[in-house]
């Protein structure tokens, strides 16, 4: 068995797309091999700021020779058949080169033709031209004359099957590179070119050039690196595995730096110390033993340097960071002179979308709707809502802001707090634009609940309104995230609020506040269409936990439901009832109700529906179920309209044994029709009494 390597060695490929590289090479190039019939037995590809790498493991040096079977007619069938089924054969095949075989019908010519397989390194070669040519980056240059688009400019193509070049080349469309086995190590300490012998001696080789081409022993090395240079000053390493993963997609040799933060920085909040390190330097924050922001920070180096080279490194990135601090502080004194509230006026010049007015308008609107929404978040002051949601943008006007619009809502929460205004209001500034996503944290703050909340729903109620909603690919105003949003906030925090009601209010601050005079054409409102997207996010979130769709389905097909946690609650209820041994039978009660009711309004061409009459129960097995049908009806629609949905499943577990007695006793299609009609509508008051709860026919077994 052989080993298969694959290099493409380039200019430095962006940190945020080698993983997806790697995933996609592998893609491509197994897919193209497992499509001529060639199998392996382990892969594996690496990303480094230079090359993507692939090793397939045990492969054949070629393809099996394989049978094909060729039918033909019948024996005994006109010649002009035979004499076609033979030229098709080709090569002057006779029927002497042919079977009889027999089908169990007759029998028939078959002729075994056999394919020689195709070498290991052909199919590569193939599927290393075909992986160039249809490799999705998300982002692509042409260099030169080339008409073949890559990343970044793409040097050369190592390819060894068994420790043999592979004879091949990639077509760039201008010009052509042949596959080959030279590489080159580190760019600057082990710059030449490298000879490489195969796949199994790849990674020591470029290990010896100073490339850790493995990119998760590089995160694994550069964490080790940090938390050692952290210790040396007595500090931690602040956890951060996003910006681990990056740094690792930029350095092939990391080395680690200590470098320190003057003090007249420190300042500045934690947040602006740490964005102006992490989202413009790659630098990783260091924190004293008591969790605050420590005067120091590590830098990763891409270079091994001796004592005084490592000094102008930390100088060097002290210099660019002392620059971006001086920027960040100035901002920060600079903001402070003027209150947020009168920053307001600015947000006129800000279009939040051309259709859906300014910045200050969605400020006015959620200041509205926070106020509104209050009244159902336990707990939250109408006036601190509604400040709050008035100020929630205010902070987008600021010189900090504008330079580090990451901190939007951070820095709302330092400047409202300097401003004296309530505690409440400044952490919900922080707060309103969480969650961000499944893993965000989510705001349990009454005011930073309401807030949130009306900003989200101003948004969604907005974009609906004017049409630009999402499609199956594409979400430009993140609107699926926003529902999302709202659903964890309401479930999460248990909010007893109908969406309804909620939407509709928002749709009336649009119309007071943004478009006071008729209703523009191209804006309609769109609740309904709303609350039937939420429920779909809604159904995805519970799938992904783990609850069955069946269920979720039987739920919603009830419709007219907006207050989420009432909802849930009866899933929940409705799972537990079925995992019972009277729910399970009951619900094989009710299919075989419901069928018969069915196939009978069918014959008879009309429903059997109305109430039962008690003179044509003649049979005791269907007085007790009738018995047992009017004592459930009241007690489930009590405890439906107190939502208990427990009590209501287990008045519904009651009819299973009057229901299986009834089935077991009781022949519905009675020759009398009059007890025939009253038995179907019998059955017909199971369905109804059970449809109260969920819609059992949506169910699976």
């Amino acid at each position: 068995m052989a080993d298969l390597l694959i290099e493409f060695l380039s200019e430095e490929i962006p940190a945020r797309m080698q993983a997806r590289a790697c995933e996609d090479l592998q893609r491509l190039i197994c897919g193209s091999l497992q499509g001529v019939g060639l199998a392996w037995s382990a892969t594996r590809a690496f990303a480094t700021p230079r090359r993507l790498a692939l090793i397939v493991e045990g492969l054949p040096l070629s393809t099996p020779d394989r049978i094909e079977e060729v039918k033909g007619p019948r024996v005994g069938a006109p010649d002009q058949a035979v004499q076609g089924f033979l030229r098709k054969l080709g090569d002057g095949r006779s029927l002497a080169d042919c079977e009889r075989r027999s089908d169990g019908k007759g029998e028939s010519w078959v002729y075994m033709r056999r394919i020689p397989g195709i070498s290991t390194a052909a199919a590569a070669a193939q599927a290393i031209g075909g992986a160039v040519s249809a490799f999705p980056w998300p982002k692509s240059m042409r260099w030169a004359s080339n008409r073949q688009a890559w990343v970044r400019p793409l040097h050369a193509v190592v390819a060894l099957l068994d420790g043999e070049v592979v004879d091949g080349a990639v077509d760039l469309g201008g010009s052509v590179v042949a596959f080959g086995r030279s590489t080159v190590g580190h760019r600057f300490l082990s710059p030449g070119s490298i000879d490489v012998s195969g796949a199994a001696a790849y990674r020591d080789l470029l290990r010896a050039a100073h490339v850790i081409l493995d990119q998760v022993e590089r995160r694994a090395e550069i964490e080790r690196q940090a938390r050692a240079a952290a210790q040396s000053h007595g500090l931690r390493l602040k956890d951060d595995p996003e910006l681990l993963d990056e740094v690792a997609g930029l350095v092939e040799w990391p080395v680690a730096h200590v470098g320190r933060i003057d003090d007249a920085f420190m300042e500045l909040p934690p947040e602006v110390l740490a964005t102006s390190m992490r989202a413009h330097q790659r630098y990783f924050t260091l924190l004293r033993p008591d969790g605050k922001p420590a005067p120091r920070f590590v830098v990763v180096a891409n270079m091994v340097t001796d004592a005084q080279g490592d000094a102008n490194i930390v100088a060097g990135n002290e210099r660019v960071l002392r620059a971006r601090l001086s920027d960040a502080r100035f901002f920060w004194q600079q903001d402070r002179k003027a209150r947020l509230d009168t920053r307001l006026p600015a947000l006129k010049e800000r279009i939040f979308y051309r259709r859906l007015g300014t910045l200050e308008d969605k400020a006015v609107r959620v200041g509205d709707l926070a106020g509104e929404l209050s009244a159902r978040v336990p707990g939250c002051d109408r006036a601190l809502a509604a400040r709050a949601g008035l100020l929630a943008k205010a902070d987008l006007s600021t010189g900090m802001v504008g330079e580090f619009p990451e901190l939007q809502g951070v820095m709302g929460r330092y400047y409202a707090r300097a401003d004296g205004e309530a505690h409440e209001v400044a952490e919900a500034l922080r707060d309103h634009y969480a969650p961000l996503g499944p893993n965000d944290r989510c705001p349990s703050a009454p005011v930073s609940v309401a807030v949130a909340l009306a900003d989200k729903i101003d948004t969604l109620a907005g974009f609906f309104a004017i049409g630009e909603k999402p499609t199956g690919s594409k979400d430009p105003f993140a609107l699926r995230r926003a529902a999302l949003g709202v659903i964890r906030l309401v479930v999460e925090n248990r909010l007893r609020i109908a969406l309804g009601p909620a939407f509709e209010a928002a749709y009336g601050f649009y119309f007071f506040r943004t478009f006071r005079e008729d209703e523009p054409e191209f804006f309609r409102p769109a609740t309904q269409e709303i609350l039937g997207f939420l429920g779909e996010r809604l159904k995805v979130a519970l799938r992904e936990k783990g609850v069955r769709h069946d269920l979720i389905d039987a739920v919603f097909a009830l419709g007219g439901e907006d207050d989420f946690v009432r909802l849930l609650a009866r899933v929940d209820a409705l799972g537990a009832f079925l995992a019972s041994e009277d729910g399970a039978n009951l619900l094989i009660a009710f299919r075989r109700a419901s069928n018969i009711v069915a196939i009978e309004e069918k014959k008879d061409k009309s429903r059997h529906q109305g109430p039962v009459l008690p003179g044509d129960l003649i049979a005791d097995e269907e007085r007790a179920l009738d018995a047992a049908l009017r004592a459930a009806g009241p007690v489930v629609e009590a405890a439906l309209g107190r939502e208990d949905f427990v009590a209501a499943m287990s008045a519904l577990a009651g009819l299973r044994r009057p229901v299986d007695a009834f089935f077991t006793e009781v022949t519905v299609n009675d020759p009398d029709p009059a007890l025939r009609a009253n038995r179907l509508r019998l059955l017909s008051r199971i369905r109804e009494i059970l449809g109260q709860v969920a819609d059992f026919t949506r169910i699976e077994g």
